[in-house]
């Protein structure tokens, strides 16, 4: 590395203008590297707004169309599905997951029919959403099971992607289940289906307003601490991304983002593979509170999503990502 010496070195210089701190900057955000998440509701005419979450709703099938027209104008590449299921249609197998009306396959087949291939459509596989214990998996005696909950994972993607989902993202974290679902997708004639891997998901407590947004803070028995990861450890994520990669998996996400950019940079500097960061719910309801109490400006939305392109993330899943184009511009102009 040449360093240099002062006083024939200043860093200084290249700040000096606004011309020159644009030469040089390493790293930006455009609309492309954004994914704005949805939550959907059951019913008609409602843009119901989401307690927990300031400024972010659940928007019945009827509605979809305001939300998805917005993605559309401000150019985002891919829109991301989460239901809110109703009580009466959850159980301890999960088995709303699989009914191809459900709210999630109704959604899919309007955005298609309306949108074709305008905008990617990006579709969580999970149970937690349609469980009556809140848990990812079957429930069992205090442990999800893993193999079991796969085989029903396996149905929801090829539901998924039967339907039209364009990226499956497995955020379950049960080991193995990415490699038995590209089997089962190439089988069934998708093999051109990508997989976005939850490969990296921790047992955060920033996950709270989320859990409110799809229903199941109520409803979850004990934590998920047996299959989520460890927040004390970093190695253990090396380990599991190298296994979905291995297994098929086309991009990796890394959940939560913010505080844990030092993962995102060592995923990313030790598999060059797509990664994508989320920005959790817990992560935006601070910004968004700090804002609100003018603790600090709107600017450090933009401050804080670039630190997750700066760290190695090729695309940031974010309740910002309308938002963001508008300071995007504003910062521009300034």
């Amino acid at each position: 590395m040449i360093t240099g010496k002062y006083p024939s070195l200043r860093l200084r210089r290249s700040r000096k203008n606004d011309w020159s701190r644009r030469l040089i900057e390493e790293n930006n955000l455009t609309s492309n590297d954004f994914i704005l998440p949805i939550f959907l509701i059951e019913g008609k005419n409602k843009k119901q707004p989401i307690k927990s979450m300031p400024d972010v709703y659940r928007y019945t099938l009827d509605k979809l169309g305001f939300i998805i027209d917005k993605a559309i104008k401000n150019n985002l590449p891919m829109v991301a599905l989460f239901p809110f299921i109703q009580n009466s249609k959850k159980n301890s197998l999960g088995t709303e997951a699989l009914n191809e009306d459900n709210l999630v396959c109704k959604a899919i087949k309007l955005i298609k029919k309306k949108y074709k291939d305008e905008i990617g459509i990006m579709c969580d596989v999970a149970l937690d959403p349609y469980t009556s214990h809140g848990h990812d998996g079957l429930f069992k005696s205090g442990y999800v099971l893993n193999d079991e909950t796969i085989e029903i994972l396996i149905n929801q993607s090829l539901l998924q992607a039967q339907i039209g989902c364009d990226v499956l993202a497995p955020s379950d974290m049960m080991d193995g289940r990415i490699g038995k679902i590209r089997k089962a997708l190439d089988k069934n004639g998708y093999k051109m289906t990508q997989i976005l891997s939850y490969a990296v998901k921790y047992a955060s407590g920033f996950y709270g307003p989320f859990r409110d947004a799809v229903g199941s803070k109520g409803l979850l028995k004990g934590n998920k601490k047996n299959y989520q990861m460890d927040f004390k450890n970093s190695n253990e994520a090396l380990r599991e991304v190298a296994l979905d990669i291995k297994e098929g998996a086309d991009m990796v996400m890394i959940k939560p983002g913010m505080i844990y950019l030092d993962i995102i940079n060592r995923i990313k500097s030790n598999f060059k593979i797509p990664v994508l960061a989320y920005q959790v719910s817990g992560e935006y309801c601070l910004l968004k509170e700090g804002i609100k109490k003018k603790l600090f400006k709107e600017d450090a939305i933009f401050e804080s999503i670039l630190s997750f392109k700066r760290a190695g993330a090729c695309a940031i899943v974010t309740y910002f990502a309308i938002d963001i184009i508008k300071i995007i511009k504003n910062l521009q102009e300034k």
